[in-house]
């Protein structure tokens, strides 16, 4: 296997962060929910007064990006600062290689070195594999409470 290189994504690299959102989507069969566009992550992460997420990538060298974890700061009453991982996928010919394990060290090493005391994420309770791999990070799970959205 190639040298897989990891590092924050940069405006040049949303059309491939997009992609792989998408590619999300069709995997949790859910591809009409995605409205956003890559001209809109380029815009709300580097073109907007504030940052509104931002995102690590692995790239391969011969295969270009092959893996994100998009994230966002968020805070917690009780906790402080935390970073919220929002999507961490990795294009399936990719996958069980440690990849997704890696952007999320990567994120956990941001998360510290800002001063977030939590990092908070979701997992669908049928993906058994990311589930997995969670559990190898020590991740501890929470049943007892429920999502909430509102859309607008």
């Amino acid at each position: 296997m190639k040298h897989i290189s990891y590092r924050l994504a940069t405006s040049d690299d949303m059309y491939a962060v997009h992609q792989l959102v998408m590619e999300l989507a069709r995997f949790e069969h859910a591809e009409d929910s995605v409205k956003t566009r890559a001209e809109e992550f380029r815009a709300d992460a580097f073109e907007q007064d504030r940052e509104w997420f931002f995102c690590y990538v692995a790239e391969h060298p011969d295969d270009g990006i092959v893996g994100i974890a998009l994230c966002y700061y968020a805070y917690s009453t009780w906790r402080g600062r935390m970073v919220y991982l929002d999507d961490l996928v990795v294009v399936e010919s990719q996958r069980r290689q440690g990849i997704g394990k890696r952007l999320v060290e990567e994120v956990i090493q941001h998360a510290k070195k800002t001063g977030a005391n939590m990092m908070k994420w979701q997992v669908l309770n049928w993906n058994e594999p990311a589930i997995r791999m969670y559990e190898r990070l020590g991740v501890s799970f929470d049943d007892e409470w429920i999502d909430c959205k509102l859309y607008f």
